[in-house]
């Protein structure tokens, strides 16, 4: 539908959805020539003027040593051609066998490797292999997105889902939940399934606005904690979450992380903690360290 129709169907202003288009905001929607297209069961974008403050806790944190070490790396830039392939398949082949192994899959670090070079592993089902081959391909992607300088939106967000379920389940594959769930072992109830497409809008208008003068640590540590808290997706928001984190963290210049596999039980509790108080303190901590744990494995190879 045009920019106009969608204005009489959303009794928004014209000029209004235009400007909603411009910053992103409206899912699906592709500017030709001068008009806009937009998808006809588009969601009606939600007002930034309406989004209540939240108040989160625990957010101080002296990220003095994490910026010195950042520095340092930045005085070793640009990294030969060599060293940034080196890095790169190193950090993708830790990073999905973790990510996959805390959601379950039981492909090795070894065997991670072998599936990534395209070689099957006897007595591992499709679904592991194809998980693996899949966070691949989302990792890929969001180094396109900082490449191309590209704004995080809901649309991008639904593109990472979408690679992490591709002939997994592609019925859900990028798409919000429609039917309620819980989360096994956890205290905090997500939000009923009709309220994902609002929230959502609201995460973005705070990530957008209300997050900019944050450390970028505590942007990456919200984006995951609070896209997670929603879990919009019938499943992979665990590893869209640890994707989201480390968007924010790279864009930013800083090295990605890996939460570990041997670390599950504890990032489960801060998340789980956070959820149900609003404090992040716990969560700042654990990400933290594992940021400067990225930093020093980056400078011992740089020096």
């Amino acid at each position: 539908m045009s920019s106009k129709e969608a204005s009489e169907k959303w009794k928004i202003s014209d000029r209004r959805i235009r400007v909603l288009c411009n910053a992103g905001r409206i899912e699906g929607a592709i500017k030709i020539g001068r008009n806009w297209s937009i998808p006809a069961d588009a969601a009606k974008p939600g007002d930034a003027r309406e989004t209540s403050k939240k108040h989160y806790l625990g957010l101080g944190y002296d990220f003095s040593y994490i910026d010195s070490l950042k520095e340092a790396i930045d005085g070793h830039r640009p990294f030969s051609k060599g060293l940034a392939t080196s890095l790169q398949d190193k950090l993708i082949v830790e990073w999905t066998y973790n990510s996959n192994a805390i959601e379950g899959n039981t492909l090795t670090l070894s065997e991670t490797k072998v599936v990534l070079e395209g070689i099957t592993i006897g007595g591992k089902s499709m679904v592991e292999h194809l998980e693996a081959i899949n966070h691949r391909e989302a990792i890929l992607f969001v180094e396109d997105l900082i490449l191309n300088q590209e704004p995080l939106s809901e649309w991008n967000i639904r593109n990472m889902h979408a690679l992490i379920l591709k002939e997994i389940d592609n019925f859900n594959a990028g798409k919000y939940r429609s039917e309620n769930v819980v989360i096994s072992g956890a205290k905090h109830i997500p939000p009923k399934h009709y309220e994902i497409g609002g929230l959502m809008q609201k995460l973005m208008v705070e990530y957008q606005n209300e997050w900019k003068a944050l450390h970028p640590v505590v942007r990456a540590m919200l984006i995951h904690g609070e896209f997670v808290k929603i879990h919009p997706f019938i499943d992979g928001n665990g590893r869209t979450a640890r994707l989201l984190l480390n968007f924010e963290l790279m864009k930013n210049g800083y090295p990605p992380i890996i939460i570990k596999n041997e670390e599950r039980a504890r990032y489960y509790d801060v998340l789980d903690l956070a959820h149900t108080t609003m404090n992040y303190k716990l969560f700042i901590e654990l990400v933290s360290e594992l940021v400067v744990e990225s930093e020093n494995l980056w400078l011992s190879i740089l020096d």
